[in-house]
């Protein structure tokens, strides 16, 4: 089962509307599918990434610079590959384009792997479930929204069926955003979880004051409340002083990147994100830090990858999706055997490797590399 051939495919939606949050704008989804291929004549079909803006960069870092290290090597030296495609990353180069890459090159070899085996990537990494609560993504910031349209969203992700919803908030005051939070508890009542995430955007004091202003509500985690230039030691901080467990992961780009996390006590859950870090090869390490330190699971978006890894551990909590029916066309559209949501609950897929399928006319119509 040696790696012959590669083909990348960047794609760049235009959205709707902006889905920004506290820190950052949202105006496409972008993403790259990666189809390597066998001498055996298995091919991959991953997709990774979201809000890209080197999606085409990071096709070519596949093609030109991360296949060639693979090429003729079995699929099943994943860990040595790995370590070459790694090598390439240096203090003064764009690590974090470089890890997108490399979490595009290592998910298709899982991807292989599976196919190989006939196993799905859940079965190759523990099978400890066939099933798991998923959340929507929401509380969007946009102009002209009024407070009671926070609820009405919200609420449309219960009716959509989902488990719960991780809220953006972080863009206005402590008391502006707690406002917004407690109107969306109010519109879906108590059996509906509400994280929020602030993707890092306050200050230690007013994420305290944040949390304090929202525990009667009933939070079941609060994301990246802190910004980013010492968001360590400011997390431990806020995690000291309030009663909502703290979330982070997703803006690391390494294991070594969740163990700073892990060894200055600053989270309760981690949401490592395979396609921002090094692909599942890293995600198994991270996820084996988390076990033994007795942290929760969680992941960055990218359902179509977490389902499969965090069903196959004990530790491994919610999937994250995007329920709002503009706000990302490759799972209202291009994953075309997305298992359905029900109840809050979604089914993995039981195909062999990560099982996905995609539109290809999508794919032809929006590629851009």
């Amino acid at each position: 089962m040696n790696i012959h051939s590669v083909e990348t495919i960047a794609i760049d939606i235009p959205l709707k509307q902006n889905f920004g949050g506290s820190t950052y704008s949202v105006l496409k989804r972008s993403t790259v599918v990666t189809r390597l291929r066998t001498k055996d004549g298995l091919v991959s079909n991953v997709y990774n990434g979201d809000n890209r803006a080197h999606a085409g960069e990071i096709a070519r870092l596949v093609r030109e610079d991360l296949f060639p290290l693979a090429k003729g090597m079995s699929i099943f030296e994943y860990e040595r590959i790995w370590e070459k495609m790694f090598a390439l990353t240096t203090a003064q180069g764009d690590r974090k384009v470089l890890l997108e890459a490399i979490s595009c090159m290592d998910c298709a070899i899982w991807d292989l792997i599976g196919k190989a085996l006939g196993k799905s990537v859940r079965e190759l990494l523990g099978g400890y479930r066939e099933s798991l609560p998923i959340i929507s993504i929401g509380g969007y910031y946009m102009p002209g929204k009024k407070l009671a349209d926070f609820g009405k969203e919200v609420l449309s992700y219960k009716k959509a069926g989902m488990a719960g919803v991780k809220f953006k908030v972080g863009g206005l005051t402590p008391e502006e955003d707690a406002k917004r939070v407690a109107v969306a508890r109010k519109a879906v009542g108590d059996d509906f979880m509400i994280c929020v995430d602030a993707n890092r955007g306050w200050n230690a004091q007013d994420a305290i004051r944040f949390a304090r202003l929202i525990e009667p509500l009933d939070i079941e985690w609060f994301e990246e409340p802190c910004l980013w230039h010492d968001d360590a030691a400011m997390m431990a901080r806020v995690r000291r002083a309030i009663r909502i467990p703290t979330t982070a992961g997703q803006s690391e780009i390494s294991v070594q990147g969740v163990r700073r996390l892990l060894d200055a006590g600053a989270v309760d859950y981690i949401n490592y994100d395979v396609s921002e870090g090094g692909g599942v090869t890293d995600w198994r390490r991270a996820a084996a830090l988390c076990a033994a330190s007795g942290i929760q699971l969680a992941h960055h978006e990218e359902a179509q990858i977490s389902s499969q890894l965090l069903s196959a551990v004990p530790h491994g909590t919610y999937a994250e999706c995007f329920a709002h029916p503009d706000r990302d066309p490759m799972w209202q559209h291009v994953w075309v055997n997305r298992p359905r949501v029900k109840n809050g609950i979604i089914d993995v897929l039981k195909a062999p490797g990560f099982g996905i399928e995609l539109d290809e006319k999508w794919l032809k119509k929006y590629r851009v590399g």
